[in-house]
């Protein structure tokens, strides 16, 4: 049986500008609000569109909670990505007051 990868994990305040941050949360959530420059794919989406990501560099995961992230990150480091997990999601990333974009022009939030 495989033992569960260890992922390094960050808070949303600590992730370096201009990381590629990949969001796993569903349609309506990144419709809400969503970190510019993020690249959305659902958790659901991301065996069959993982090869979309990029190797060699850092992947920062986040969810709302951080609970799909690390699920998410395991996955991609057993695939061989640098995957980090980001602890308190999007959550975290507004309580940082972090710049948010939404996908219809509307304010905002972490739905």
């Amino acid at each position: 049986m495989n033992q569960p990868v260890a992922v390094p994990e960050i808070m949303s305040a600590d992730v370096p500008d201009g990381a590629f941050l990949l969001d796993v949360r569903e349609d309506d959530e990144w419709t809400a609000g969503h970190a510019p420059g993020a690249v959305h794919v659902r958790l659901g989406d991301l065996g069959s569109r993982a090869a979309e990501l990029p190797r060699g560099r850092e992947v920062y995961v986040i969810c709302r909670s951080g609970v799909r992230s690390a699920y998410a990150a395991q996955a991609l480091a057993a695939g061989g990505w640098d995957a980090i997990n980001v602890a308190d999601g999007m959550t975290g990333w507004a309580v940082a007051d972090r710049p948010m974009v939404s996908q219809d022009g509307a304010e905002p939030y972490v739905a």
